[in-house]
């Protein structure tokens, strides 16, 4: 017989979680409505984005450009993340924390190489 009581501290840490995630959620909302600071009219229901109404419909195709720039910053700030608790812990690391660093700086270089040689980064 399997004994599941192990898995009682997670399922309190769980539960712990979704109520309070629903409680941020779901409470300020409530207060609204109930304090009166729900009250929807056509200014507060306007666009605030960038000031003026949009041209288009909202699901229009847009180019793939800006997933390709957004996953290509995603990807080198992930880098520079990576680079701060490395070089905190250097002197822990040795060597090898260094050589396999200079690997991953590599590899990067090589990513960061091929998507200017395709033209990722040219804007028109």
């Amino acid at each position: 017989m399997v004994d599941l009581s192990q898995y009682l501290p997670i399922l309190i840490f769980l539960a712990i979680a979704l109520g309070l995630s629903a409680a941020f959620v779901f409470l300020p909302m409530g207060v609204a409505r109930l304090t009166g600071a729900h009250q929807p009219n056509a200014d507060k229901l306007s666009e605030y984005e960038c000031g003026f109404p949009a041209f288009e419909d909202s699901r229009s195709q847009f180019d793939v450009r800006f997933y390709l720039v957004a996953i290509l910053f995603i990807i080198f700030d992930l880098e520079a993340a990576f680079l701060f608790p490395w070089a905190v812990s250097l002197d822990v690391t040795g060597w090898a924390g260094w050589i396999t660093m200079m690997v991953f700086l590599f590899e990067l270089i090589i990513g960061f190489a091929y998507a200017w040689k395709v033209g990722a980064l040219e804007w028109e």
